[in-house]
């Protein structure tokens, strides 16, 4: 019974390395969380901001900002947890999901562009022209 005991007791004590949040960080991650929302929401419907390209990439640079909060006070994701290897697999894993996402635009684009050559507009106008 006692090498029970002692076993729960390492056991118990490995998981209390790990950083878990206070109430401050907490409190902390969820006002970043409702500003990182609000201000997307008013430059949105506040067309605070012209261009719809420049938009986008402004709410997709805030969602980024966004999740990092999360990641870094909700999930205590930091290069201490799990000596380092959760954040050694996120990083992995964004490079996968860069890599996956921009060859399948790089070859949606070339399809889009090669897939028919010859039927641009210059030439559509040629075919109606003829008799």
């Amino acid at each position: 019974m006692s090498d029970h005991h002692t076993h729960d007791d390492a056991h118990h004590d490995e998981h209390d390395d790990h950083a878990h949040g206070t109430v401050k960080s907490y409190t902390i991650g969820f006002v970043l969380s409702v500003i990182l929302t609000a201000i997307p929401f008013w430059l949105v419907m506040n067309k605070a901001i012209p261009s719809s390209t420049t938009m986008g990439l402004v709410l997709m640079a805030f969602a980024v900002v966004q999740i990092l909060v999360h990641m870094v006070y909700f999930l205590h994701m930091n290069t201490k947890s799990e000596g380092g290897w959760n954040m050694l697999a996120l990083i992995f894993t964004l490079v996968l999901l860069v890599i996956t996402l921009a060859g399948s635009i790089w070859v949606m684009h070339h399809m889009n562009t090669n897939m028919m050559p010859g039927m641009n507009h210059e030439m559509l106008d040629k075919m109606k022209q003829l008799p």
